[in-house]
């Protein structure tokens, strides 16, 4: 079993959880990358899930979005077996932002951010107002809007991963799920987008859960950070109580230091390569 709260819980309990992970296991080609893993995700926060390459972040997160079928377990969303709803319902309660995102070819960013909508919308409807509401809000917030005529396949790596988060507001979910939603942002950018999150999730008190390889943005962004390694959840909870020298030493093999940020009391990460740690002060 690994090591976490335990998945039983009292319907009153759940409710305060977006995303409940039972005893699931999961993996590729008959391999499992997590095995009887149980998680919940708090409703109305933002979790970062960290861990070293190939530790299961993104198995997770495909296993609990219902891209990756699970080989035992189960996944309750907003209290209900994920694999019991029908698919339109799931995309209207939950959004979707894989690693690797591929948009059909000479595809528009309007008409690609447009196909956000189609969770909430009935056979033969036409797009309405509302609907052009929101997608300009969410280029607007991305700051996209003036690529809305480009095709997509002409953007730089930048700017293509804007567009994939527009389209995951769009699509109005109250959960976001973001597979390293910074991927590919030079640091202006990165701050950018976790600055938009931080202020969706505080405005509109969705729930979000982001993989990220950036210990030190997951600190200052999350209120949950879940540390992982080989499949299995090491710890959970708060930042500063997760993210201390000796959870990274054994999540990463990496000492370092950790000291207080100035402005947010957050920790924030100084990692000690070899070369470091011969070094007199």
């Amino acid at each position: 079993m690994a090591t976490t709260a335990s998945a039983t819980a009292t319907a009153p309990e759940r409710a305060r959880h977006s995303i409940e992970a039972q005893d699931i296991s999961a993996g590729y080609g008959g391999t499992h990358i997590i095995e009887e893993l149980s998680l919940r995700i708090e409703a109305g926060r933002i979790t970062a899930l960290v861990g070293p390459n190939a530790c299961g972040k993104s198995t997770l997160l495909k296993s609990i979005a219902r891209l990756l079928p699970l080989a035992s377990g189960s996944v309750l969303l907003e209290g209900a077996d994920i694999h019991a709803l029908p698919t339109r319902e799931v995309a209207r309660r939950l959004g979707v932002l894989p690693q690797t995102p591929i948009a059909p070819e000479s595809i528009t960013v309007g008409d690609l951010v447009w196909r956000g909508r189609h969770p909430h919308r009935r056979f033969g409807r036409r797009r309405t107002e509302a609907d052009d509401t929101v997608i300009a809000e969410a280029l607007l917030a991305t700051g996209t809007a003036e690529l809305v005529d480009r095709p997509v396949d002409q953007l730089s790596g930048g700017q293509r991963q804007r567009v994939w988060i527009a389209l995951a507001l769009a699509q109005d979910t109250p959960t976001l799920l973001l597979d390293e939603p910074t991927t590919y942002l030079d640091i202006a950018h990165q701050i950018e987008v976790m600055d938009l999150l931080a202020d969706l999730n505080e405005r509109t008190g969705k729930t979000i859960v982001l993989v990220s390889h950036d210990l030190n943005q997951a600190a200052l962004y999350a209120a949950t950070i879940v540390a992982l390694r080989d499949g299995r959840v090491v710890r959970q909870g708060p930042p500063a109580e997760v993210l201390d020298a000796r959870t990274v030493a054994e999540v990463f093999g990496l000492e370092c230091v950790v000291v207080t940020h100035p402005r947010t009391d957050r920790p924030q990460i100084f990692p000690l390569g070899r070369r470091h740690l011969t070094q007199e002060r």
